[in-house]
């Protein structure tokens, strides 16, 4: 058995389905760039992560959300092309959840909306005199 740990970016959203068997596996794909001068090459891991913590994981692990794995390194072929294949035993995100547009939206109208209830608190307050 050969262990990898990889470094990378999600390239896809994660996809979880169920097994004949009633297993429950979660997969998706990670790019890590190499560079050697000004030359950069991508390189895809298939990656599978297999039960409930699959599962529980899949909403974190969206398209460009940053990640390290690690687990058993396999190499298949499809269509006479090399496969790099994981299967996770190790997963740890990196920085944090990606907020999507329309959290950012909400975010900012709640913010604005907070600050004009402070603004007319205030101006409710202010009763002519001035502060000691």
């Amino acid at each position: 058995m050969q262990q990898i740990t990889v470094a990378g970016k999600l390239g896809r959203d994660a996809e979880t389905r169920n097994t004949q068997g009633g297993y429950s596996v979660t997969s998706f794909s990670v790019a890590v760039d190499q560079r050697n001068g000004r030359d950069k090459v991508t390189n895809w891991w298939r990656v599978s992560l297999w039960g409930k913590r699959g599962e529980a994981l899949a909403q974190y692990l969206t398209k460009g959300a940053s990640v390290t794995v690690a687990g058993e390194f396999s190499l298949s072929e499809y269509e006479g092309k090399p496969q790099l294949n994981i299967r996770a035993s190790e997963i740890a995100l990196q920085g944090g959840r990606q907020q999507d547009d329309r959290e950012r939206s909400a975010n900012a109208d709640r913010q604005q909306a907070q600050g004009r209830a402070q603004q007319s608190t205030a101006d409710a307050l202010d009763d002519g005199f001035p502060p000691f």
